[in-house]
């Protein structure tokens, strides 16, 4: 977060920077799989280790020579990492020894004026240890000899890390309300581009090939008027049929619908020259079922051909396609131009304070009091159901429960009735409400 020191992660592809950083957080937040150039983006991650909270930045593997158009740009996120950064932890390979890339990469640290550790990886046994001297050639200090895999020198490796942060500073340990967002949808919608122009900065890659974004990358930081956030790219979500035969979009894709899970608020770009697509509707069925807030955003709008009245009716098209989830705000931008991209956050920020919202016992009896008068349960053969009190034990997302006769006497009409008196009320737009239909008679109520 803003106020954690930074502990950026660098190395040539494929020496095992990401098997580290998943260790360290705890759990697997990078891709790891013999690939090189698999992690493309910095990966963020909040860790501690004696008493001290550091931020973690997992970077793409460096390639100073390559031409390839990704490897360039994986290259210059690592550059943004180490400028950003406190401490560099530098990674080399003790199984393939001392390379000339590992040389240049040793230079372009030099003249960061950073603190740098020389982290020799993949020292699985006694064997290799002799190996490790030959890094002193590199002029970066003492090799610090681990194996992220079998989880040995982590320890020292820490020690050494805390060691070289700077001075403690006040208020570095104080936990904060951050809104967390997910940006998902399909493949090219500009998932990246917006979350580029949200933070003023090419935080994350962007290219015309589908699938640049693999992992879940999450960036914290402070929205004009102090909002906290902190926002998650996501790669594309395709259909299921298409990827059961590439593993590494598949990982990417889990990463995506957890990304979903962790969220506050789903921000779900739509492409306004595709308008909704079956895709799209079942990423918003994900987030819906999740019970996340969401605000639906059609991207690349400049690219349309308008006349009086095409917003507006294309709006109508879009809740159509998504009805069942016509609670959500629809936002036209371009995140290209920068066209309304201002009120993303704006949208957001609201969509989790009705997400985050709770109504009083009394409101809430009163409305449900005044809905049942207007248009009674309908009957069940010979039953009716009979609500005889509501309360909101729960936010995020608000949870309504209701004590009724009969759970099974609810039809899902008349909660749909419920739900649209409760909005109409209340509002809570941007935000799914959930029901939790609980049997009690007359006398346990009254009691």
């Amino acid at each position: 977060m803003k106020n954690k020191p930074l502990v950026a992660i660098v190395g040539r592809p494929n020496v095992g920077k990401s098997t580290f950083f998943n260790r360290i957080s705890g759990h697997r937040i990078a891709i790891v799989e013999d690939t090189p150039g698999v992690t493309r983006d910095r990966i963020y991650a909040d860790t501690e280790w004696n008493g001290r909270r550091f931020t973690l930045i997992d970077t793409g593997g460096i390639d100073p020579k390559s031409d390839d158009v990704l490897l360039k740009q994986m290259r210059y996120q690592a550059n943004i990492a180490m400028d950003t950064a406190d401490v560099i932890c530098f990674f080399v390979d003790a199984r393939s020894g001392l390379v000339p890339d590992d040389e240049d990469v040793a230079n372009m640290l030099r003249r960061t004026k950073k603190p740098v550790l020389l982290v020799v990886n993949k020292v699985d046994h006694a064997g290799l240890t002799n190996e490790t001297y030959d890094y002193y050639a590199l002029g970066l200090g003492d090799p610090i000899a681990i194996s992220a895999t079998n989880m040995l020198g982590l320890g020292d490796l820490l020690d050494e890390i805390v060691k070289a942060l700077p001075p403690k500073e006040e208020g570095e340990d104080e936990d904060e309300n951050v809104i967390q967002l997910a940006v998902v949808g399909r493949p090219n919608v500009g998932k990246s581009s917006l979350c580029n122009r949200l933070l003023g900065e090419e935080r994350t890659m962007v290219s015309d090939i589908p699938g640049t974004t693999r992992d879940a990358i999450d960036t914290p930081f402070t929205a004009p008027g102090g909002r906290r956030f902190n926002i998650i790219d996501t790669a594309g979500i395709r259909r299921k049929k298409v990827i059961e035969a590439e593993s590494l979009e598949r990982y990417s894709v889990i990463r995506s619908l957890a990304a979903i899970r962790r969220c506050d608020v789903a921000l779900l770009l739509i492409d306004a020259n595709d308008g909704v697509t079956e895709q799209d509707a079942k990423i918003a069925g994900l987030i819906r079922d999740e019970g996340k807030a969401c605000v639906v955003i059609v991207n690349k709008w400049d690219a349309v051909e308008k006349e009086t009245g095409t917003l507006e009716k294309n709006r109508r098209q879009v809740l159509s396609d998504l009805r069942f989830m016509d609670y959500a705000n629809v936002l036209y931008i371009s995140a290209r131009t920068g066209q309304r991209t201002n009120l993303v956050l704006k949208e957001a920020a609201a969509a989790y304070d009705q997400y985050a919202r709770r109504v009083t016992t009394g409101a809430l009896n009163d409305v449900l009091g005044d809905a049942q008068m207007s248009l009674q349960p309908p009957l069940m053969g010979s039953r009716r159901l009979k609500i005889y009190y509501a309360t909101q034990p729960l936010t995020c997302p608000p949870t309504i429960a209701l004590f009724v006769n009969d759970a099974e006497l609810m039809h899902f009409s008349y909660q749909r009735y419920l739900e649209n008196c409760i909005r109409k009320a209340f509002g809570f737009e941007g935000t799914p409400i959930r029901f939790d239909l609980r049997e009690k008679n007359k006398e346990e109520i009254r009691s």
